[in-house]
């Protein structure tokens, strides 16, 4: 009888071979700085919880009002009977925070993604995309079926030259991420609003990994830049600095109208349930009340990426908590990653397909929940590991 899966078995094989099978370790506890994984007690350097949110006590009392008052699930779609007085309200709130006309709530980041660009283009327009951005920008743009154009990481002399070439196609968008994930360095937007108006391009920016980080109070890339009402579409996560789940759409009303009508995810999959939307709305309460948390996180990353370079480590041009140590080898990486879980630090090797083969690293998430203790542990657990490799 045919083996319907050889090819599976095979390729899996392959995998193990190269040191890029993944094994999933499981979480134990709640996601913080000390976490349980696997049975054992580590420290955390690779969660996207920027802010410590994820087990904070006000983001869970929120939660639990919202379970005992409008129970664990919503039932339906937006469009049907799913949305909430606490949908809008998450909505209202962070269309204030992010200084933009509205606000649009999805299941996750990577839903908004899909549920934009193919609700803003089709077949015949053109998509400019770095060659760095995130898988979720990939699958919107291959959803929306229009035309990829990729140009060279934050090089924007060869998108205006590109940009030019396609001068005369009607509908254009300029789509980069705000923050690269796997790097930590950050788009050039002033650049691209410059081109996208000299050549009446949409833009768009996926701010996942700047939500909660960069601007007045983790606003995002935009407020870094101070370039409100300047950039046409911010799409958010909820799901890293803000510690719940979900993601977002942020800019001009009647884009986000146009999604209410358009966006699939947002049609067809049922809405965030209550707990998930009364956390996030306490989550920007915080952020709109203070900005400690932000600085804080800033500090830990400024601490930790110092002393790494003193030790020696390649830490790439991160300018966000977000630190890169550069390994390149991909069985080194996946060794050293080992070698950092004995000694209670969990950091996970990054390898090919997540980045590109050669450029394996071990990337390191600094958090405001961090304490100086568990950064001096981490350094020094890095550094016994280099001498031992």
């Amino acid at each position: 009888m045919q083996n319907k899966t050889a090819w599976i078995e095979k390729e899996i094989a392959n995998l193990k071979a190269q040191g890029l099978y993944k094994h999933v370790r499981t979480l134990e506890s709640p996601s913080g700085p000390e976490i349980v994984v696997d049975g054992k007690k580590v420290l955390n350097f690779c969660s996207n919880n920027y802010l410590g949110f994820t087990n904070n006590p006000i983001l869970k009392k929120a939660a639990i009002k919202a379970i005992e008052k409008y129970g664990v699930g919503t039932g339906a779609v937006r469009t049907i009977a799913g949305t909430m007085v606490l949908h809008l309200e998450l909505e209202k709130k962070l269309a204030e925070f992010k200084k933009v006309e509205d606000v649009i709530v999805f299941q996750s980041g990577l839903m908004a993604n899909i549920a934009v660009i193919p609700a803003l283009m089709g077949e015949g327009d053109v998509i400019f995309s770095d060659e760095l951005n995130h898988a979720s920008i990939i699958d919107g743009c291959r959803l929306s079926k229009a035309t990829v154009v990729r140009y060279p990481h934050n090089n924007l002399v060869e998108l205006e030259k590109l940009v030019k070439e396609n001068s005369k196609v009607a509908k254009k968008l300029i789509v980069t991420d705000g923050v690269f994930s796997m790097d930590g360095d950050i788009s050039n937007l002033p650049g691209i609003v410059k081109i996208a108006t000299k050549y009446d391009c949409l833009t768009m920016v996926d701010d996942a990994h700047g939500e909660g980080v960069l601007g007045k109070s983790g606003r995002g890339i935009v407020d870094h830049y101070h370039l409100h009402g300047q950039f046409d579409i911010e799409v958010g996560t909820l799901s890293k600095a803000f510690g719940v789940v979900g993601g977002f759409v942020a800019g001009k009303k009647i884009i986000v109208d146009w999604l209410r009508q358009k966006a699939r995810p947002f049609l067809f999959s049922t809405s965030l349930s209550p707990a998930d939307i009364a956390s996030c709305i306490a989550a920007v309460d915080i952020l709109k009340k203070s900005d400690a948390l932000v600085k804080k996180m800033w500090a830990n990353a400024e601490y930790f990426k110092n002393r790494m370079k003193k030790l020696g480590f390649d830490v790439g041009h991160s300018v966000t908590p977000i630190v890169p140590v550069m390994l390149m080898d991909e069985k080194l990486a996946v060794e050293f990653s080992r070698k950092l879980f004995e000694k209670g630090i969990f950091a996970v090797a990054l390898c090919y397909p997540t980045v590109p083969m050669g450029k394996a690293r071990i990337r390191v998430m600094i958090s405001a929940a961090h304490t100086r203790k568990h950064l001096d542990q981490a350094l020094l657990a890095f550094s016994e590991v280099k001498k031992g490799l």
